[in-house]
């Protein structure tokens, strides 16, 4: 870990994509230091002074291959994340806490507390969500796989639009479900699969997805039988478009 009372230089480099602008930090080694949003960049310089004290940013390209390694992710390669390389200052536990995020595989997610009873700290939820929104690396280290033991979202440091956005676009390469509730009302469930929601919502008897309202992971973008062309979920409606 760098010493934080050595001041920092690193490059900063921007990344277009799908949900805005990303900002990459390197180190001079070429390894990330910190993934946050242009319309966040206050966010981020407060998370990089929290983690390294003084920091200075100046213009740098990142490498080539992280930025293809991100670019190919976005576009649907969800592994490619794990080849970008990044180092994180912070206390021991929020390494803890960062280190476990990427083992949550892309199209599933975790609560707070269930990532604290893998930890073997069961009692230390609070720390976990704590540890979490001081994550300075989004995507890449990601802590948009948390949501709330009720399959909420909860919050995210870059907006729950893009938290949204980012369990979708992984939920829609995935049959896994984003979190395994019971739907209220649920008569059945078609083996393998669980359907899931952050909110109250109501099987459709007879079919194979649910009500408008839940989102692409949440309907895990099962598409209803020609024969019945029933209510289009928001997954169906992006699967088309």
């Amino acid at each position: 870990m760098a010493d934080r009372k050595t001041a920092q230089t690193f490059n900063l480099d921007r990344l277009k994509t799908p949900i805005g602008t990303a900002l990459l930090v390197t180190d001079d080694d070429g390894v990330l230091r910190a993934l946050d949003w242009d319309d966040y960049e206050g966010r981020m310089l407060d998370l990089l002074r929290l983690h390294y004290g003084v920091v200075t940013l100046r213009d740098g390209r990142a490498p080539a291959a992280m930025r293809k390694a991100l670019g190919d992710y976005f576009k649907g390669d969800l592994d490619r994340l794990t080849d970008v390389e990044w180092r994180v200052a912070g206390t021991a536990f929020q390494q803890k806490v960062w280190h476990a995020l990427p083992k949550i595989v892309p199209g599933t997610t975790m609560s707070y507390g269930a990532l604290a009873v893998r930890l073997k700290v069961p009692n230390a939820m609070r720390a976990v969500g704590h540890a979490n929104g001081s994550n300075p690396i989004s995507v890449v280290v990601p802590c948009h796989r948390l949501i709330g033991a009720n399959g909420s979202l909860v919050k995210y440091g870059g907006g729950l639009e893009r938290k949204r956005w980012l369990l979708r676009h992984e939920g829609w390469r995935s049959s896994r479900a984003i979190y395994p509730l019971v739907i209220p009302g649920l008569a059945k469930r078609e083996p393998g699969i669980h359907y899931t929601t952050n909110r109250a919502a109501r099987w459709i008897p007879g079919s194979r997805y649910a009500r408008p309202g839940m989102t692409r992971g949440e309907s895990l973008a099962l598409t209803p039988p020609a024969s019945r062309p029933g209510p289009r979920s928001p997954a169906n409606a992006a699967a088309s478009s």
